[in-house]
């Protein structure tokens, strides 16, 4: 399946149906009276926060989404039926913004969450309910009231326990293909992945959910590269894995770089807590490992675990650093929820 984080729609919710002007004529009933009944109300807009979905590729190509008319009233007092609302279904994590892309309208985080975007129009009066003590016989309607209509942005900001971060080429997808179910392009030249890939983990009886951030490179933030637009993603990752390729000269730029885009894209990317790792040592000898890890140490101020994500060397230790790590997010959420 494509993966797409974002899209323009157009939505608009039902008018409401129109009332009626009727009148109650029957054999030996001289003075029958109004019977005309209300319109039925508009159907509403309504966003569905859904599992199973993890990109917007629905609304690449259908963009038009129209809740249905309210009937209209009729005779012997009878209201129109309301008109269905159109539900959008959206993956977890999706935001929406109002047409200048900068007003947020609704935050899906929830599995089961909805919320009516857009009221329909309430429907109009029959001439049923014009009637007084000296209006006998109105023949007055009201016509339905209109929906609301706009048009949003769907931004989707990946919901996972570890976002996996580090420049081009340092072997993140080759991590994540070897330690979950997930599939991703792997290659020898930069920017392989060009967006991000979720996958499961499982460490144990318990599991957590990895996210593969596209390459950052110095000035990602000012959109050099792929830009900001996958820097986003990592907005709502529990915790971070920082992977350094070892096979290159400056361990220590390296680290930095990412470090500078996250702190310069804001957000509060730079405060999340953060596990390093030293990959591809199966192509290093021991003297250049203990080397580049102890610079990697020094710039980071953290430890630093020695792994290898093609032979797997200290990669199961690493795991269960990360799982307790995502297990203390997951009560302090809790917490403060």
């Amino acid at each position: 399946m494509k993966f797409l984080d974002q899209a323009k729609i157009y939505l608009r919710s039902g008018n409401g149906g129109n009332g009626c002007v009727g009148f109650r004529r029957e054999k030996f009933i001289e003075f029958g009276g109004p019977d005309g009944g209300d319109g039925g109300r508009g159907g509403d807009v309504v966003l569905e926060c859904v599992d199973g979905l993890n990109t917007l590729i629905d609304y690449r190509y259908a963009q038009h989404f129209r809740a249905e008319t309210g009937h209209q009233g009729s005779g012997q007092q009878r209201t129109g039926a309301a008109g269905k609302d159109i539900v959008l279904r959206l993956p977890r994590g999706t935001q929406i913004f109002d047409d200048d892309n900068e007003t947020l309208l609704a935050d899906l985080t929830e599995i089961g969450q909805r919320i009516v975007l857009l009221k329909g129009g309430d429907g109009g009066y029959g001439n049923l309910h014009f009637k007084t003590s000296t209006n006998r016989a109105p023949r007055r309607a009201d016509k339905g009231w209109p929906g609301e209509e706009r048009y949003v942005w769907l931004r989707l900001k990946l919901i996972a326990d570890i976002g996996l971060i580090g420049l081009p080429n340092a072997g993140k997808s080759t991590f994540l293909a070897a330690n979950s179910n997930a599939r991703p392009k792997i290659a020898d030249y930069p920017f392989t992945t060009l967006h991000p890939g979720l996958g499961v983990v499982r460490v144990g009886e318990s599991e957590f959910v990895m996210a593969d951030i596209p390459g950052l490179i110095e000035g990602a933030h000012e959109g050099a590269g792929l830009g900001t637009r996958f820097l986003g993603h990592v907005e709502r990752c529990r915790a971070l894995l920082h992977l350094v390729d070892g096979t290159q000269d400056d361990i220590a730029t390296a680290y930095k770089t990412v470090r500078g885009e996250l702190k310069a894209y804001g957000g509060n990317l730079a405060r999340k807590k953060e596990i390093v790792a030293l990959n591809k040592t199966d192509a290093m000898t021991p003297e250049d490992i203990e080397t580049k890890r102890a610079q990697l140490a020094k710039v980071s101020r953290k430890t630093v675990h020695v792994i290898s994500g093609v032979s797997g060397q200290g990669v199961q230790p690493l795991l269960h650093e990360l799982m307790k790590l995502v297990d203390k997010q997951r009560v302090s959420a809790r917490e403060a929820a």
